[in-house]
């Protein structure tokens, strides 16, 4: 009975991560253009009434409607007359393409065994045919960095196309970051239901040692001309050390950040941190060392029990006000469609509208070093462009009515919708299934 009820639930999860999905739309050859929305450009700046034009993937114009005249004949046209225009969002941190259903282990694939893990490669798991995906992109969600979880050093990040056959063909910049978890100066004792007091991390310095150890070879490995043998961990380190790599440092103390800057800088490496809860503590720090930050969720309690208990919704204005560059994030997969209400949350405490926006678009496209190609509506750069009515950071009225990747329409249809369709229509209740 038990064999029988493996092989079923089995067979389950093979036919939900491998069924088919449409991925793209047909459309015909000619060039598009988007007329009459508000533009917002993702680098802080918005054109009211634009046009933008798009052919092979890259834009090729973009600017106020009025200014120019064109042949309408020779192009596909969109109008979004009373709708806004933004870049593709890109969800930073998240296990998109590496999970399926978190109760299944088999579907779990975002995890390695030991401590230092430098070599294991995010992209090769991702599974494309995930049927969470679409829910994501249907919020808005273009990019994803896909990042491994576990022991020390996790491995390997990618950052991956919310569209693709195989992990190959949605690969949009491979294996671009070095993930390290830093040890916890303090911990809490007690279970999740009733948490304990605080005490100090005995093991700490011995921890920060390990890691210290870990590179001081990785770093000698990398000087070494002639490899005796070869070495995958090390071998995947030495983009840290070439500058072809990013290091993101997961910690969210005032003291953990700043030790965990300055012990990076020994090794020649500016980190990105993750997490970053007590960023706003240390402005001047991290200005000073040009450290850049993508925050988890925004919509949280504090670190601390006499901390405000709205100081996760102001902590991005704090940043943008300090010149900080930072990025909304969430973890887990399926979380990511709520990405864009972070950024709604901070608007509500005095962020900037175009600042919030700006931390869902140009931002990570900074920390993840493809800002000449992603993350804001310039001529040349790519075409992943969502097109929306309502206001997208809210949830009550944020509808994403057309979106493209490179230049291609995505579908932006999910399982959801399918049930709401399925229920509403044996019930004749009359509703927008957007």
């Amino acid at each position: 009975m038990r064999h029988t009820i493996f092989i079923i639930i089995n067979l389950l999860v093979w036919n939900i991560s491998t069924a088919q999905q449409t991925l793209t739309k047909k459309q015909n050859d000619l060039p598009i253009i988007i007329m009459n929305g508000t533009a917002h450009l993702g680098n802080g700046d918005k054109i009211e009434n634009s046009v933008i034009t798009f052919e092979n993937g890259k834009i090729g114009m973009i600017a106020p409607a009025n200014t120019f005249k064109l042949d309408l004949s020779k192009f596909q046209v969109i109008d979004a007359k009373g709708k806004d225009i933004y870049p593709g969002f890109i969800a930073m941190n998240t296990q998109i393409g590496l999970v399926e259903v978190d109760a299944v282990r088999s579907t779990r694939d975002f995890r390695e065994v030991g401590t230092f893990n430098p070599s294991v490669r995010a992209l090769i798991a991702y599974n494309t045919d995930s049927k969470v995906t679409p829910t994501i992109r249907s919020n808005g969600v273009m990019l994803t960095q896909i990042v491994p979880q576990g022991g020390r050093i996790s491995g390997q990040s990618s950052v991956m196309k919310m569209s693709g056959w195989n992990w190959e063909d949605a690969q949009y910049k491979a294996d671009e970051g070095i993930h390290l978890n830093w040890p916890a100066a303090f911990r809490r004792g007690g279970w999740w239901a009733a948490p304990g007091p605080i005490t100090k991390n005995k093991d700490y310095d011995e921890q920060v040692k390990a890691i210290k150890d870990f590179l001081d070879e990785a770093q000698a490995y990398n000087e070494k001309t002639n490899v005796e043998k070869v070495n995958l961990k090390f071998e995947a380190m030495k983009g840290l050390f070439d500058g072809t790599k990013k290091l993101y440092i997961e910690t969210n103390f005032a003291k953990t950040i700043m030790e965990s800057v300055l012990f990076t800088k020994e090794y020649g490496i500016t980190p990105i941190i993750v997490g970053g809860k007590d960023a706003w503590q240390i402005t001047d720090f991290l200005k000073e060392h040009k450290v850049m930050i993508v925050l988890k969720k925004t919509q949280d309690l504090p670190v601390r029990e006499y901390d405000d208990i709205d100081q996760t919704f102001k902590t991005p204005k704090i940043l943008k006000d300090a010149g900080i560059v930072f990025s909304f994030s969430l973890d887990g997969a399926w979380e990511q469609r709520n990405l864009v209400f972070q950024a709604g949350q901070a608007v509500s405490y005095g962020l900037d509208y175009e600042a919030a926006i700006e931390g869902l678009t140009l931002s990570p496209a900074k920390i993840l070093g493809i800002e000449n190609t992603a993350g804001s509506l310039e001529k040349g750069k790519d075409a992943t462009i969502i097109i929306a009515k309502g206001d997208i950071l809210d949830m009550r009225t944020c509808i994403i009515e057309k979106a493209f990747i490179e230049g291609q329409e995505v579908d932006l249809d999910n399982k959801q919708k399918a049930l709401s369709r399925k229920f509403t229509d044996k019930y004749g209740v009359d509703i927008d299934h957007d």
